[in-house]
Formats: C-alpha cells, structure tokens, sequence
C-alpha cells in the first residue's frame, strides 16, 4: 500500500486563519502526518508548515478520509485544542457512503475497537482488550445499493468510523481495508470530516467550521 501512495497535487484549501489556529480541508489520499521512510514525507502537516512556519499537530484524519482537520500555529493552542480532543469537547461530523440500506434510520454503535495485530494497521471489535468506542449515526437518505449518512463519533478511536459500519454490515464504499468486493472497487473512500466545533485557543468561544463533502 505504501509503494502506491500518490499524494494529490493540490493547493492547500484554508477554511479559516487567525494568531491561533488554522483549519484546512484535507484532500482524500493525503497523509496527515508523515509516515516511515522518504516515500511518505509528502503530508499535510508538512504543507502546512510551508505557509504557516508554526502550525502544530492537535489530531489526525486516515489518508483516506479527506475533510477538515485544525493545526495549532502557537503552543498554547496546541494544548487547549489538545485538551478539548481528550476531554470529547469537540463535536466531529462526517458524512459517508456505505453499502446497502442502513436501518432504522437514527442509532448508536456502541462496540469496543482494537487493533488487530496480525492485520495491521486493521482494528477489530474486541470485548476484552478494546477501548470504548461511541459513533451516532443518521441515514440522510437510501436505497438498496447504498445509504448516504451522517456520522457522529462520540470518541475517536482509529478507524472507528470505518469499522462500525462494517460491524453494522454496511461498509463505508471505496475502503481498502474493510470492504470487499464491489463495496471495495470505488475511486476513493467515501468518508469526509465535514464539521468541527471546537472553543477558540484566545477566549473560548465556540466556532464552527465545515467543508462541504465532495461526493
């Protein structure tokens, strides 16, 4: 998988800029941080520093899931986002397209996520070694073939998103590690971070940020 990373080329896309904080829409098939070896250096922290000197790491998307993602552009910053991701102050919305008709249409996935060591970087529900792991969910529309959703993580486990809605039976579309067959065969996954709501860094005031999805 990593011999066949193609990072996209192109332009940063700000959202919002300011003495504190900086919110991107991360393009689908870019690494958020930089993965082991040269091949992997390409990502969106590093294009962030190229514009913003500061920026900071406050959290991650998979490579992926494209959508908006916050940088800290000053220490404070870093710790006061930081703090909000751990205490699950900030509300993440996402939307995606899974496979089949999702139903009912409103519910609650409440399954514990760990990683699956012989198939990594792939998790697993476990009831014994995995970590709470909350994801409220909303058909925003359906048919046979695929449910459009809105996905609301109350925590933010890896690949949470991706792997309860295969235990749902209803793999997000394009996922290269969780769904199979022609679930698998789309152009990219189908998952995108379309809002955050956080406190600002300098005050704490609640802001709210979104990027359309593009699919």
């Amino acid at each position: 998988m990593d011999d066949a990373y193609r990072p996209p080329d192109t332009p940063l896309r700000v959202l919002h800029a300011d003495h504190e904080i900086v919110l991107l829409d991360k393009p689908a098939g870019l690494l958020s941080v930089p993965g082991k070896g040269p091949h992997l250096a390409d990502c969106l922290l590093a294009r962030v520093t190229e514009a913003f000197p500061t920026a900071l790491l406050v959290h991650r998307l998979d490579r992926d899931t494209s959508g908006v993602m916050v940088f800290a552009l000053t220490p404070h910053a870093q710790r006061h986002l930081g703090l909000q991701f751990e205490k699950r102050q900030v509300k993440k919305t996402y939307v995606a397209r899974v496979a089949g008709r999702l139903a009912p249409k409103t519910g609650t996935v409440d399954l514990p996520l760990t990683v699956d060591w012989s198939n990594r970087p792939r998790q697993m529900v476990c009831h014994e070694t995995g970590r709470a792991a909350l994801t409220d969910w909303r058909v925003l529309r359906s048919s046979d073939a695929e449910s459009r959703v809105r996905l609301m993580p109350r925590t933010g486990r890896s690949h949470q998103l991706r792997v309860h809605m295969l235990a749902l039976g209803h793999p997000i579309l394009g996922d290269p590690l969780y769904a199979e067959g022609a679930a698998r065969n789309w152009p990219r996954l189908m998952l995108h971070s379309e809002e955050l709501r956080l406190r600002h860094p300098d005050g704490g005031a609640g802001m709210k940020f979104r990027a359309e999805a593009p699919f």
